[in-house]
């Protein structure tokens, strides 16, 4: 006897429904940036970052150097040292503090008979913080990202080339860099210091000598690995020379790798030249930066701390916001987190 089987369809019924892509096509770069968004710290850090790289490009219309360093020497004891004032009632941030030989607190403004306010203070012979931190930022920054585009630049033409050719020139290559990983970056700086004076250009050219190495190294291992992939091969089997094939093939596909190396760099520049100029290597006063700002404020920590502390938060914030994006960036460039 031959038993009849009813069968029930269990899961989806509709048979073009199995047959739909439920993840969306995304472009490479469309999926690092939907990576990168899942890290709200790094995400923060890129829109502070913009925010501060746009401040600083449009303070160059409203605050020059010469504006930053100018004080008045007739009325020096009126505007010397004065806290922060915002004009609110806001602790810390209403003009009150402490003068020299007294430990109670007082409107220093008030006391001064000075009708306006300083947003940061002032510093010692009556300059303008909130002046002077803008144009030491806007320094600091110029100085990290011309040094960061020439080790950009070089390391990743020098990396090409060894890691291209291989053999003994790849040999040659890397003692050279050896040699120069071997040569303190103080030492470096100090004979550009002797031969072209302390200033902005030897403390850029000091930076790109030093870091390009990294870069280089980063470079070449990458493409030692691409050089042997199967798109290489079938672009040499179509006759296109070596330079073509590493600037249109190769440097696409180790984009995530330069663009992290770069995000690292950066802020190891930047607090680079804040400790040169800390200890008078970097760049001279009058012109600020945030190392100078650093360096001046140190005498009178005890009575006017403000003075070391609004520069070391900004370049500590900066530092810090690079550093984050460049950890969200390594993430978001890394194909083993391909969970979307």
């Amino acid at each position: 006897m031959e038993a009849s089987q009813d069968f029930e369809l269990v899961g989806i019924e509709n048979v073009a429904a199995t047959e739909k892509i439920n993840k969306p096509t995304l472009t490479f770069w469309q999926s690092v940036w939907h990576r990168l968004k899942k890290n709200k710290l790094a995400v923060i850090s890129m829109y502070f970052l913009i925010a501060i790289s746009a401040f600083a490009l449009v303070s160059t219309a409203v605050v020059s150097q010469n504006s930053a360093n100018q004080f008045n020497t007739n009325a020096g004891s009126k505007y010397k040292n004065l806290p922060p004032k915002s004009g609110l009632p806001i602790p810390f941030w209403d003009g009150n503090g402490t003068v020299l030989g007294s430990t109670d607190k007082v409107d220093v403004y008030e006391k001064n008979g000075v009708d306006k306010n300083f947003i940061l203070g002032t510093d010692n012979l009556g300059r303008s913080l909130g002046k002077r931190v803008t144009v030491g930022l806007r320094i600091s920054l110029f100085v990290a990202l011309a040094a960061t585009a020439i080790d950009l630049l070089f390391g990743v033409s020098y990396g090409l080339v060894s890691g291209w050719f291989g053999g003994w020139i790849d040999t040659v290559l890397q003692r050279f860099i050896e040699i120069i990983s071997a040569i303190p970056t103080l030492v470096v700086v100090t004979l550009l210091a002797m031969l072209f004076g302390s200033g902005i250009g030897s403390i850029i050219l000091a930076i790109a000598l030093t870091n390009w190495v990294g870069m280089a190294r980063q470079v070449r291992n990458q493409t030692l690995t691409l050089k042997e992939r199967d798109f290489v091969l079938a672009a040499k089997t179509l006759g296109e020379s070596g330079p073509k094939i590493a600037f249109k093939h190769l440097v696409p596909n180790m984009a995530g790798t330069i663009i992290v190396q770069v995000m690292m760099t950066i802020p190891s520049a930047i607090m680079f030249e804040a400790v040169l100029s800390a200890i008078n290597l970097g760049v001279k006063a009058p012109t600020a930066s945030l190392g100078t700002l650093i360096s001046d404020a140190q005498q009178m920590l005890q009575y006017y701390p403000y003075q070391i502390l609004i520069p070391s938060a900004i370049l500590v914030l900066v530092s810090l916001a690079f550093i984050l994006l460049g950890d969200g960036l390594r993430d978001a460039f890394d194909p083993k987190m391909l969970d979307e």
